[in-house]
């Protein structure tokens, strides 16, 4: 009996109670990842299901509505308007983004060298656009650009010259690069100037240790220790050349003639959808355009990862 009783209590306890704990643990996890997925799918991945439902289908005057498969991909992929557009696009982002970047990775090490009198001052200056909505500030450039009201038209009256109109068709591109590059070289000011704060100043002391001037310091220690930063900033950039909108909207009624309805692929779906009332045929566009940029994001993503 006795033999019985200890082999019973030295018995291992049931396998239901890990079981059971785990369980509970998953229970606790998605009671914390929960309302996070709830919103995720509510507010990304539903309007991208519906997207995709939509591009099916065709709004026809006889027969209404009428699955169409991938007619509508094709029209889009032949589309002169979008492609148009999109050349507009990329022409902006060769452009502008590395003038940005470029711009942003100065100040950041302007900043981070030590010798800028007032650093915090120019640091909050130079990161205060950004804190200014879109549609202020091309709103604020939109009046500036002005040739009969605005600053380009004062300068003309007090100087008795003939300035070039910055909202022409021939320089309203270059205008509205020069309104995102003021609102987002803050920005990435920041983000530079974050990754250069994390670098070991026994690097530096090394360095000077070693006789490295300022230049060999930024092109062997600066510049390699900030890549990954790069990358990020380069394609936070890409993603926001494609989705270009809010300021030609603003600016196209100060310049109807330079800025039509298909300026970008993003201003040119919206007119689809809510001026042409092809919501099917916008949501096409919109699907391409986001599957074009993602390739885009991810391709300079792996040539910076190789890179590294």
């Amino acid at each position: 009996m006795t033999t019985l009783s200890t082999r019973a209590a030295a018995a291992p306890p049931p396998r239901t109670r890990p079981r059971l704990r785990l369980r509970k643990e998953a229970l606790v996890g998605w009671g914390f990842a929960g309302p996070f997925v709830a919103v995720f799918a509510l507010v990304f991945l539903a309007p991208i299901g519906y997207a995709l439902y939509l591009s099916l289908f065709q709004d026809r005057l006889i027969g209404g509505t009428s699955f169409v498969g991938l007619d509508n991909y094709r029209e889009a992929l032949t589309d002169a308007r979008f492609w148009e557009g999109l050349t507009k696009v990329g022409l902006f982002l060769l452009v502008q983004v590395p003038v940005m970047l470029g711009i942003a990775l100065l100040v950041a090490l302007a900043i981070d060298s030590g010798r800028l009198y007032g650093k915090t001052f120019f640091r909050v200056s130079v990161f205060l656009p950004y804190a200014v909505p879109a549609v202020v500030a091309s709103l604020i450039w939109g009046f500036m650009y002005g040739t009969q009201f605005g600053l380009v038209g004062n300068v003309n009256d007090a100087l008795g010259v003939d300035l070039p109109d910055p909202l022409s068709p021939s320089l309203v591109l270059a205008s509205i690069g020069n309104i995102v590059t003021w609102e987002f070289v803050g920005y990435n000011m920041l983000i530079f100037y974050s990754a250069l704060k994390v670098v070991p100043r026994s690097l530096y002391e090394a360095a000077a240790i070693d006789g490295a001037g300022e230049w060999r310091v930024v092109a062997s220690i600066k510049l390699p220790a900030i890549r990954s930063s790069l990358v990020i900033a380069t394609i936070f950039s890409i993603i926001g050349s494609f989705q270009l909108f809010n300021e030609p909207s603003i600016l196209q009624k100060l310049a109807p003639n330079a800025i039509t309805s298909d300026f970008t692929p993003n201003f040119y779906t919206y007119s689809l959808s809510f001026s042409g009332q092809q919501h099917n045929y916008a949501a096409t566009v919109a699907i391409v355009m986001g599957v074009l940029t993602a390739i885009i994001a991810y391709a300079v993503q792996l040539r910076g990862m190789r890179k590294g």
